[in-house]
C-alpha cells in the first residue's frame, strides 16, 4: 500500500461531495471500479481531480496494475463536461485506466456522438472509451459489481465508507505517534543509573493513551474482518458473497502490524513503569513502617500504660470508656497504614528479587509484630472495660432493686381482700427473685472481670518495669468488696422477707376464710331456695316417692356439711385474727346469717320429710288396696283418711322460728302434687265400688247355683236309667247273634 500524502481530514469537504469513489466491485479481469458520477450542477474540475488523487492512493500498486474501469455516468450532465471528464482521466491516470464505460441517456446524445467519436482516440488516450446505456452496462461488467444507480445488488454508503476512512488515517497517525513516543521512552531505560534516576523524577508519559489508540485499533480491525469498511456485506443478492476489498482497500495487514507493534512497545513501557514504581515503593514503605513502628512502640504504648483503672461507678468506667475509644481512634489511624503497607509489601513480594524480597520480609516481620502486639493490648484493654461496665452496670441495677425491696418492706400492710394480699405476696416474691438473679449476675461479672484483668497480654521485657502493678491488685479488692456488701444487704432483705411473707400469708388465709364463710352461706341460701321452690312433688307412686325421700335426705347431707365447713371457716377465722392481732377485723354478722339460714332450712327440711314420709304411706296403703282381691272395709277407711291428711299438711305453710311464713313452690306445683293425691283417692274409692257389687253378683250367683244343682241330679238320674235300657237292649241282641251262630254250625 501506497503512503497516503493527503488525508481526509484536510479534504473532508470534497469527498463528501461523493465526486468520485471506489465502490468495491469489480470487473471481470478483477479490476476495481472507479464510479464518476456526474450531477447537472457544474462540476469543479480540481476538485474531482484531487478526489482521483486521494482515491488512486489508496489500493496497492498490485492492484493498480489489474487496471481500473471508469464509470462515467453522464445520464444527468452535459455532453462537453462528460468529454472534459473523460479527457481528464488520460492526464490523471492514463496507464492505470482499462476502459472507461461512459454511460448516456437514452435520446439526446446521439447526433453529438457522431462527431466525436471516443474509439478514434484510443490510441492517444491510452484506454478505451464505450458509450453504453445503463441498461447495456451488464455486458461488461457484472450485475453483483454494480451498484443500484446502475441496475446491480452491490451496496455501497459513501458517508459510511467515508467515515471508516477517517477512523483509519486517524488510527494511523496516532498509532505512529505513539509508536515514537514508546520507542523513546523504553529507550531511555538502557542508560546509565544517573540518566534512570533523573528519567525516574521525570512524568515520562506518552501524549496519547495506549489503552485508547489500541482499543480504537482492535475496534477497526474487527470492521475490516467483518468485510464492513465500505459498507458491503459480500456480493449482491443474486452474487457471490465474496470481499472485494479484503486485501486491496481494508488494509488488514497494516492495522494488524500497527497492534502488533504498539502491544509489544507498550508491554515494554509498562515493565518500565512497574520496576521505577517499584524502586519508589520500596523506599516509601520502608520509611512508613519506621513511622508506624516509632508512634505505637513511644506514644502509643504510654497512652495505654496511663490507663489501668476500672472505676468505681458506671459514670466513672463510661468516662475510662471514651478515653479508651479516643486512643484506641488514634491507633486505628496507623493500624489503617500497617494495613495498606502489608498489602502493599504483599504485592512486592510476589513479584520481587530475592534481595527485595528479604528485606521486605524483615520489614514486614517487625511491622506485624509490633502492630499485633499493640493491637492485642488495645483489645485486652477493652475487654477489661467492657467487663467493668457490665460489673458496674449490675452493681447499680442490684443497688437499686434492694433500695426498692426494702422500701416495700417497711411500708406497712392494709390491703383490701385477699386479691390485693396475693398481688403484693407475688410482687414481694418477684422482687426478691430478681434481687437473687441479680446477684447472681453480679458474681458473674464480677469473675469475669477479674479474669480480664488476670489474662492481659504482658508488656515486652523493657517496658514491663514502667508498667505500674498496683493498680491490679487495687481493681480486685475493688471488685470482691462490691460483692461482699451487695451479699450482706441481700441477707438482711431476705430476712424480712420471710416476716412479711409468713404475715401476708395468715392474712390471705384469713381472707380466704372469710370469703369462703360468705359463700357457705350463700350455698346454704341456695338450698333453701332450691327446697322451697322446687322440691314440691310427692310423686305417683310409692316407689317414686321413696326415691325422692332418698334424695331428699341426701340433699338434707349436703346442707349439714355446707353449714359444719361454715362454722368451721367462722373459728379459723377467730383464730387468724388473733394471731395477727387484728381487733379491727371479726366474723360481723356471718355467723348469725349462718345460723339463721341454718335454721331456716333445718324447719323446711323437717317438713318436706314429713310430707314426703305421709305420701310413702298413703301410696302403699293405696297400692296395698288396688292390688288386692280382697280388701277389709277399714283397710279402705286408712286410705282415705291418710289421703285427706296429706292434702290437709299440703295446704300448710312452713313456720320459720322467726315468726315468718313460706310456702313449698307456687300455689300451681301445690295444686299439682294435690291432684295426684285426689286421683289416688279416686281410684281408692272406684275400688270400694267394685267391691261392693261383687259382693251382689256372689249372692245372686250362690242362688242360680242352687238350682242348677238340682236340675243337674234329675238329669244325672234320666241318664243312668237311659244307660241301662240301652245296655239291656245289647244284651239281648248278643244272644240273637250267638244262637244265629249254633244254628250255622249245625248246618
Amino acid at each position: 500500500m501506497s503512503n497516503v500524502t493527503v488525508e481526509a481530514t484536510n479534504m473532508l469537504p470534497i469527498l463528501e461531495k461523493k465526486l468520485a469513489f471506489l465502490s468495491g466491485g469489480k470487473d471481470r479481469r478483477s479490476g476495481l471500479i472507479l464510479t464518476i458520477p456526474l450531477s447537472s450542477d457544474q462540476t469543479s474540475m480540481e476538485e474531482l481531480s484531487a478526489t482521483l488523487d486521494y482515491l488512486l492512493s489508496i489500493p496497492s500498486q498490485k492492484c493498480k496494475a489489474r487496471g481500473f474501469t471508469v464509470i462515467v455516468d453522464g445520464r444527468k450532465s452535459q455532453w462537453n463536461i462528460v468529454k472534459t471528464v473523460v479527457l481528464m482521466l488520460q492526464n490523471v491516470i492514463p496507464a492505470e485506466v482499462s476502459l472507461v464505460c461512459v454511460v448516456k441517456p437514452d435520446e439526446f446524445w446521439d447526433k453529438k456522438v457522431t462527431h466525436f467519436c471516443f474509439w478514434k482516440e484510443k490510441d492517444r488516450l491510452g484506454f478505451e472509451v464505450i458509450l453504453v446505456s445503463a441498461n447495456k452496462l451488464t455486458r461488461y461488467i457484472e450485475p453483483c459489481q454494480l451498484t443500484d444507480d446502475f441496475g446491480g445488488s452491490l451496496d455501497y454508503d459513501h458517508n459510511d465508507w467515508l467515515n471508516k476512512r477517517l477512523v483509519f488515517e486517524k488510527f494511523t497517525k496516532e498509532s505512529t505517534s505513539l509508536l515514537d513516543e514508546l520507542l523513546i521512552i523504553n529507550d531511555s531505560d538502557k542508560g546509565s543509573a544517573v540518566d534512570r534516576e533523573k528519567s525516574a523524577d521525570c512524568a515520562l508519559l506518552p501524549s496519547v493513551d495506549p489503552e485508547t489508540v489500541l482499543q480504537t485499533g482492535h475496534e477497526l480491525l474487527s470492521e475490516l474482518q467483518q468485510r464492513r469498511f465500505n459498507g458491503s456485506e459480500g456480493g449482491g443478492q443474486g452474487g457471490p458473497a465474496w470481499c472485494p476489498m479484503e486485501e486491496e482497500l481494508l488494509a488488514q495487514p497494516q492495522v494488524m502490524k500497527l497492534l502488533d507493534s504498539l502491544r509489544e512497545q507498550y508491554t515494554r513501557y509498562q515493565e518500565l513503569c512497574r520496576q521505577r514504581n517499584k524502586r519508589t515503593q520500596l523506599d516509601e514503605i520502608h520509611g512508613k513502617v519506621m513511622q508506624v513502628v516509632t508512634w505505637l512502640q513511644g506514644p502509643g504504648s504510654e497512652l495505654l500504660k496511663t490507663q489501668q483503672a476500672i472505676g468505681d461507678s458506671m459514670r466513672a468506667a463510661q468516662a475510662l470508656q471514651q478515653k479508651h475509644e479516643e486512643i484506641e481512634s488514634q491507633h486505628s489511624e496507623w493500624f489503617a497504614v500497617y494495613v495498606e503497607l502489608n498489602q502493599q509489601i504483599a504485592a512486592l513480594l510476589s513479584a520481587g528479587e530475592e534481595e527485595e524480597v528479604l528485606e521486605l520480609k524483615a520489614l514486614q516481620q517487625q511491622l506485624s509484630d509490633v502492630c499485633y502486639q499493640q493491637a492485642a493490648q488495645l483489645e485486652g484493654r477493652q475487654n477489661v472495660l467492657q467487663a467493668a461496665q457490665g460489673f458496674h452496670g449490675i452493681t447499680q441495677e442490684l443497688s437499686q432493686q434492694l433500695d426498692g425491696l426494702l422500701g416495700m418492706l417497711c411500708a406497712d400492710v392494709a390491703p383490701s381482700d385477699g386479691a390485693s394480699i396475693q398481688q403484693n405476696l407475688k410482687l414481694l416474691e418477684e422482687k426478691l427473685q430478681t434481687v437473687e438473679a441479680g446477684l447472681a449476675s453480679l458474681r458473674q461479672k464480677g469473675g469475669l472481670l477479674m479474669e480480664q484483668m488476670c489474662t492481659q497480654p504482658p508488656w515486652p521485657l523493657e517496658e514491663a518495669e514502667e508498667t505500674p502493678a498496683g493498680d491490679q491488685q487495687d481493681n480486685t479488692q475493688h471488685v470482691q468488696t462490691v460483692m461482699e456488701e451487695m451479699q450482706l444487704r441481700k441477707q438482711r432483705c431476705e430476712d424480712m422477707v420471710d416476716v412479711r411473707r409468713l404475715k401476708m400469708l395468715q392474712m390471705v388465709q384469713l381472707f380466704k376464710c372469710e370469703e369462703d364463710a360468705l359463700q357457705a352461706v350463700e350455698w346454704l341460701g341456695e338450698l333453701l331456695d332450691a327446697l322451697l321452690k322446687t322440691h314440691v312433688r310427692l310423686g305417683d307412686d310409692s316407689q317414686e316417692t321413696r326415691i325422692m325421700l332418698d334424695k331428699h335426705r341426701k340433699f338434707v347431707d349436703v346442707a349439714q356439711s355446707t353449714y359444719d365447713y361454715g362454722r368451721q371457716l367462722l373459728q379459723a377465722t377467730v383464730v387468724l385474727c388473733q394471731s395477727l392481732r387484728c381487733t379491727t377485723r371479726s366474723s360481723g354478722d356471718t355467723l348469725p346469717r349462718l345460723n339463721r339460714v341454718w335454721k331456716q332450712f333445718s324447719v323446711s327440711a323437717e317438713e318436706r320429710q314429713q310430707r314426703l314420709e305421709l305420701a310413702l304411706n298413703f301410696h302403699t296403703a293405696a297400692e296395698r288396696v288396688l292390688q288386692q282381691e280382697c280388701v277389709d272395709p277399714e283397710s279402705l277407711d286408712e286410705v282415705d283418711s291418710s289421703g285427706k291428711t296429706l292434702l290437709d299438711r299440703l295446704t300448710l305453710p312452713v313456720i320459720f322460728p322467726d315468726g315468718t311464713e313460706q310456702f313449698f313452690g307456687s300455689p300451681s306445683d301445690t295444686a299439682a302434687a294435690a291432684e295426684g293425691v285426689r286421683e289416688r283417692l279416686l281410684l281408692v274409692e272406684e275400688r270400694r265400688l267394685q267391691l261392693q257389687e261383687v259382693e251382689l253378683h256372689n249372692e245372686e250367683e250362690e242362688v242360680l247355683n242352687g238350682q242348677e244343682a238340682r236340675l243337674d241330679v234329675i238329669g244325672e238320674e234320666l241318664s243312668e236309667k237311659e244307660e241301662e235300657e240301652e245296655e239291656e237292649e245289647e244284651e239281648a241282641a248278643g244272644q240273637q247273634d250267638e244262637d244265629l251262630e249254633r244254628t250255622t254250625q249245625d248246618c
